[in-house]
C-alpha cells in the first residue's frame, strides 16, 4: 500500500518578526535549544514545543516511521489572530504563509502547507487565500469562529464561497475555546470544548443554511473526527422536525447534508470510528493525527488500520484515497 496522507498537521516557525498589536497580547518564541522552544503570550507561556514544529528534517523522519507519504501542514490555531484589526492580522498571515513556505520547502512534493487567512476581514481573507496559492499552498485553515460570528455569518460564507470557485480545500480547526473554573480543570478545554466547538460549526453550516448557499464544489473537512456530531445526529434531525419553527433555518434536516463535508479520523478509539464512518459515510472519513502535539495520535492512522470493522478497500480508502480526492489531486509518492 502506498503511504498514507495525514491531513491534520501543524506547524510553529522557529522564530518570526516581532508582530503587530498589543504587547501584552502579542505571540513570541522563547528559544531554549536547538530542539526546544515556548511559544509565549506576552509574559506568559503559551504551550511547550519541540523541533517537530519547525524542522523538517524531524517532521520527514517520523512520516516514515509512520508509514506516512503526505503531510498537510497547517498553522497552530494560535496564530490565526481573528481578534486583530483586519490590517494587522493581513500582516500576521503573511509572515506565517511564507514562514510555512520555507519550512516545506526541504521535500515539498511530501509536505503540503495550508495558509491561514485574515476571517474577520472578507476581502483581505480572499485575497490572502489567492496569494497563497500562486505562491503554493494547496490549501487554507480556518479556525470554527470568529468572536461570536459562526461559519455561518456572510462574510464567512463569501469566503467560502471563493474557496469552492477557486478549488481551495478549506481545514476547520476548533480554536478559542471557552473559558471557566470548571472548564480550566483537567484540559477539560480541550476534552469537551473542542469536540463541542467543532459539532458547532458544523452545526452552523447546516441550520445556518450555508450548505444551502454555497456551491456543492466546495471541499470542507472538519477536525477531530467533527467533535460529538456523529453522536448526536439523530438528536439534531429529531429537533429539526420538532421545533422547526425555532431552528428549520436550513433546506432539508441535518442528516441530508451527509457527504457535504470530511471529518479526520483522529478519534482514538475503534468503537468511535465505526460511528463516524456509518454515520458520515466511509468515503467522507480522511486521516489526521494532529502531528506533532502530544495530544494527537501516532503513529499516524493507527485505529485506522487497526480496525477490524474496515476490509482492505475500506482501508486503504481512508488512508489515502480519501483525502486525494479533498486535495483535488492525485497525489504520486515518490
Amino acid at each position: 500500500m502506498d503511504g498514507l496522507i495525514d491531513l491534520h498537521t501543524h506547524y510553529v516557525p522557529c522564530g518570526w518578526p516581532e508582530l503587530p498589536g498589543n504587547p501584552e497580547l502579542t505571540l513570541w518564541l522563547r528559544v531554549e535549544s536547538e530542539s526546544d522552544a515556548v511559544i509565549m503570550l506576552g509574559t506568559r507561556e503559551f504551550r511547550r514545543i519541540q523541533a517537530t514544529c519547525w524542522n523538517a528534517d524531524v517532521r520527514l523522519r517520523d512520516m516514515d516511521k509512520d508509514g506516512v507519504a503526505i503531510q498537510a501542514v497547517s498553522p497552530t490555531p494560535a496564530f490565526f489572530s481573528y481578534a486583530h484589526a483586519g490590517d494587522e492580522a493581513t500582516r500576521i498571515a503573511r509572515i506565517f504563509n511564507d514562514l510555512a513556505l520555507e519550512i516545506c520547502a526541504p521535500q515539498p512534493d511530501r509536505l503540503w502547507p495550508f495558509c491561514q487567512v485574515p476571517l474577520q476581514d472578507t476581502d483581505a481573507a480572499c485575497a490572502e487565500v489567492e496569494r497563497c496559492l500562486a505562491s503554493g499552498h494547496r490549501g487554507v485553515e480556518i479556525g470554527n469562529h470568529v468572536g461570536d460570528r459562526d461559519l455561518d455569518d456572510a462574510g464567512i460564507v463569501t469566503f467560502l464561497q471563493h474557496c469552492a470557485g477557486l478549488g481551495v480545500p478549506v481545514f476547520v480547526h476548533p480554536w478559542d475555546m471557552p473559558e471557566s473554573p470548571r472548564l480550566n480543570r483537567w484540559m477539560a478545554r480541550w476534552l469537551t470544548g473542542m469536540p463541542a466547538e467543532t459539532h458547532l460549526s458544523i452545526l452552523a453550516m447546516i441550520l445556518g443554511g450555508v450548505f444551502d448557499q454555497v456551491d456543492e464544489s466546495l471541499r470542507i473537512c472538519f477536525a477531530h473526527g467533527g467533535g460529538s456530531f456523529a453522536f448526536w445526529l439523530g438528536r439534531m434531525d429529531n429537533a429539526w422536525r420538532a421545533r422547526n419553527e425555532v431552528i428549520g433555518t436550513s433546506a432539508e434536516p441535518p442528516s441530508r447534508y451527509i457527504g457535504r463535508f470530511y471529518v479526520d479520523s483522529v478519534v482514538f478509539d475503534e468503537r468511535a470510528l465505526r460511528l463516524l464512518v456509518d454515520t458520515v459515510g466511509v468515503d467522507r472519513v480522511v486521516v489526521g493525527s494532529d502531528y506533532p502535539y502530544p495530544l494527537g495520535e501516532r503513529p499516524a492512522g493507527k485505529v485506522v488500520r487497526e480496525s477490524l470493522f474496515l476490509d482492505e478497500p475500506q482501508r486503504h480508502q481512508i488512508l489515502r484515497d480519501n483525502a486525494e480526492v479533498f486535495l483535488g489531486a492525485s497525489v504520486v509518492q515518490s
